[in-house]
């Protein structure tokens, strides 16, 4: 039964042209995991382009998605709150810890963000680099995992995090010119409301999440 022609010789690829395809699609292949797949699922951005487009940021919160999960699985439902100094990122710049603010008695800002069993938010300050933002934030109805952390040309770091925490307070310095602030997520099984009051050397507050 005759279906089709088979191709003459001088129709096939030569080993030349064969070549040059496999060369291209290796580097459309190594563009494309450096520009998007590291960048959104590892938040590991070589090229920059990920923190333009917004996939580092995704890629951020994966993987803190993923290590919240991991740290629930081995510690269970315990509230007990744990406070351990994340070390910062490959990619951050070397900053001095949160020191405790004392006495804070007036607030240029008060935020305040409800979050449902599960949900996650986020707040940012715009700040020039070392400028200095004193805080406090409390949890109504329960308790949060939180990062403190920042971003900004091309940088990002985690000065603190912590896991089944009702409160924290102190001030903040950026470590460059950029967005700092926290992120919170509730893992209990009811409504929580954050209450976050700031003041200090910051452009302005908003809700990045």
């Amino acid at each position: 039964m005759y279906n089709s022609d088979t191709p003459s010789h001088a129709q096939l690829p030569t080993s030349r042209q064969l070549l040059r395809s496999t060369i291209i699609a290796a580097v459309v292949a190594a563009v494309i995991l450096a520009t998007i797949v590291l960048p959104s699922e590892y938040a590991i951005d070589p090229t920059g382009i990920g923190r333009v487009l917004g996939l580092t940021k995704m890629g951020e919160i994966k993987a803190q998605l993923a290590a919240e999960a991991a740290a629930d699985a081995v510690a269970g439902s315990t509230s007990i709150a744990q406070r351990p100094v994340a070390a910062a990122s490959p990619s951050a710049v070397a900053a001095p810890p949160t020191i405790k603010a004392k006495n804070v008695v007036q607030w240029r800002n008060e935020t305040k963000v409800k979050l449902a069993a599960g949900q996650g938010a986020e707040v940012k300050l715009r700040m020039a680099g070392r400028a200095k933002a004193s805080f406090s934030w409390t949890v109504q109805g329960g308790v949060v995992n939180f990062d403190t952390h920042g971003d900004g040309l091309g940088k990002s770091i985690s000065y603190e995090k912590g896991r089944g925490v009702p409160a924290d307070e102190g001030e903040l310095e950026a470590a460059f010119d950029g967005n700092h602030g926290w992120f919170w997520r509730n893992r209990g099984r009811s409504d929580v409301t954050v209450v976050l009051r700031t003041r200090g050397d910051y452009a302005e507050i908003k809700r990045a999440l």
